[in-house]
């Protein structure tokens, strides 16, 4: 009877071990789709928030698929709960009936690979995304890019500065800044250099190339070159441009004419997302 009941145990806890493994496999499963619905869902926020004429557009279409998601994301949820119950069930299970030491170290060894190969996966990936953005930067040299300056009064300036180097172990630019000298009746320029971090530096559009440039809608808050001055300065849209290669026109800030603000023109590859945060 003895001999009988070992063998029984033995046997109950292998087929519970492999139906906690196959639970696991499950759970993971339910975590990628989670994670692709929610990649989903970012990318339609994106749209709508890159361009928000297109929601005027097509409203009902953006919500009925964001519903569709939101609610394939609950069903997910709740099955990731359901599945995770059903885990702890059988861990309780083996725990009781006393699942051999061996049974036991090869849960932990699987656990511990999948862990492992998790972490590992990540690491590779922030890598080679970080490895992708030094890339970007260092492409940059001897392109003109809009450049973060802090002013005396702490407020945020912004200029066209020529790219002359990116150092990818400090992560820093150094930028050229050409401007016209204070003297009014001389011709020369001077030059001033800055060491920038890559959060203080905006590459622009590809003047050649008008899809390379954002497609900010009417009403939109922008950073723009202020016509005939190598500054930028936050600016509306004013009105939505036809095509992709045409000027924005724009009312940029403080730019009172008569009581009014003067609608001007601004060519698309000089006019940038106004960064979050921005002050000036």
């Amino acid at each position: 009877m003895s001999s009988s009941v070992g063998v029984g145990s033995a046997g109950g806890g292998g087929t519970d071990i492999a139906s906690l493994l196959e639970k696991a496999k499950e759970l993971d499963q339910l975590k990628k789709d989670q994670d692709d619905i929610v990649v989903e869902i970012n990318k339609i926020h994106k749209k709508v928030l890159a361009s928000p004429e297109m929601v005027d557009k097509s409203v009902d279409a953006i919500l009925l698929k964001l519903r569709g998601l939101y609610a394939r994301a609950k069903e997910l949820s709740e099955n990731e709960i359901s599945a995770s119950n059903a885990l702890i069930g059988l861990l309780d299970g083996l725990l009781q009936s006393g699942a051999s030491t061996a049974q036991k170290k090869k849960i932990v060894g699987e656990q511990k690979k999948k862990r492992i190969k998790s972490d590992t996966d990540s690491a590779r990936f922030s890598a080679a995304s970080m490895r992708n953005q030094l890339d970007q930067a260092a492409s940059l040299k001897g392109e003109q890019v809009a450049a973060r300056v802090k002013s005396d009064d702490e407020k945020d300036e912004w200029f066209v500065v020529k790219v002359i180097h990116f150092d990818k172990e400090t992560k820093e630019y150094e930028v050229l800044d050409e401007e016209p000298g204070d003297d009014e009746e001389s011709t020369q320029k001077y030059e001033r250099k800055y060491k920038l971090p890559m959060s203080y530096i905006i590459p622009f559009p590809k003047k050649g190339d008008p899809s390379s440039a954002p497609d900010f809608g009417q009403g939109r808050q922008v950073l723009a070159v202020y016509p005939g001055t190598t500054a930028l300065y936050r600016a509306t849209v004013a009105s939505h441009r036809k095509r992709k290669s045409d000027d924005y026109i724009l009312e940029f800030d403080d730019d009172e004419e008569d009581g009014s603000l003067p609608q001007r023109a601004v060519p698309f590859y000089r006019v940038v997302a106004l960064p979050e945060g921005h002050r000036q």
